[in-house]
């Protein structure tokens, strides 16, 4: 996942069936807890979401609300045959149409698959 030490991260999306040894092992890479409200720019986003929990695209949106121009969020969704299941068509559809890029699937933990999203690189000629 790219955490280190002194990283602001802020987690979005929340429930009881995130898995724990991930955000434990994330809290303890940046020793330091979890944020929930930000109240400055933040290095990643923790973004657990499920099919239930409506259009990727709107909460990839509210994603970056609080993220740095160069931070990169980490989109958890249920793995294949878990419920909450998300189409892989659909993550890569709702990234672009959000203004971001996804990149290839990380198998981060046992029900949860990790989606890295960026700011697509610019201005290049």
């Amino acid at each position: 996942m790219g955490v280190t030490e002194g990283m602001a991260v802020q987690e979005i999306g929340w429930d009881t069936d995130v898995d724990e040894d991930l955000r434990n092992d994330v809290m303890d890479a940046i020793d330091a807890d979890l944020v929930e409200d930000a109240l400055e720019a933040v290095d990643m986003v923790l973004l657990w979401w499920r099919e239930d929990d409506g259009d990727v695209v709107d909460g990839l949106v509210d994603a970056l609300t609080d993220l740095g121009t160069k931070g990169v969020i980490w989109l958890m969704t249920p793995k294949v045959g878990r419920d909450g299941y998300i189409d892989p068509t659909e993550l890569a559809e709702g990234a672009q149409t959000a203004g971001l890029a996804l990149t290839a699937p990380a198998n981060l933990a046992p029900d949860w698959q990790g989606h890295k999203i960026v700011r697509p690189k610019g201005g290049k000629k």
